[in-house]
């Protein structure tokens, strides 16, 4: 099984590696006892994060999640970095492929499949819903610093 590694750490930042986007299905996902989700890893805990949690989640052609899933407060957006396949939220079923980002709201009934013949590559950010306002998009400070590269 592959782990994520370290790559930098300080007192403002965490940097991790997870290798390859080729070999993230060697991560694997030990979800509860003899329940594990091969090319599934999650980056809160190695980054540290305090308002969001993300991962990384490679299909396999022609397999699926194969389970519906729901939130009780976390809406999550899906952004889906390479191959094609399909999913589905409260009945729907709508393609997606390389470039797709779908948004789903905590109650939406979500399940991801991918039906083509090459791996379906995907980033999950998962945050809570309803807690951004229109001050926090004009939260960044842009510093009246020169950037030198040593």
């Amino acid at each position: 099984m592959k782990k994520i590694v370290e790559t930098a750490n300080g007192e403002n930042f965490k940097s991790i590696s997870l290798g390859s986007m080729n070999e993230l299905s060697q991560f694997i996902l030990n979800l509860a006892p003899g329940v594990e989700i091969p090319g599934k890893v999650f980056l809160g805990t190695a980054l540290n994060t305090t308002g969001a949690e993300i991962s990384f989640q490679s299909f396999a052609p022609n397999s699926e999640t194969g389970f519906f899933h729901t939130h009780k407060n976390h809406e999550e957006i899906y952004i889906f970095i390479s191959g094609n396949g399909e999913f589905q939220v409260d009945n729907n079923i709508f393609p997606i492929s390389e470039g797709s980002v779908v948004r789903v709201s905590p109650k939406g009934k979500r399940s991801v499949r991918n039906n083509g013949n090459t791996p379906l590559v995907m980033i999950c950010i998962q945050y809570k819903s309803n807690t951004f306002t229109e001050q926090d998009a004009a939260d960044g400070n842009i510093l009246n610093e020169k950037v030198e590269w040593k």
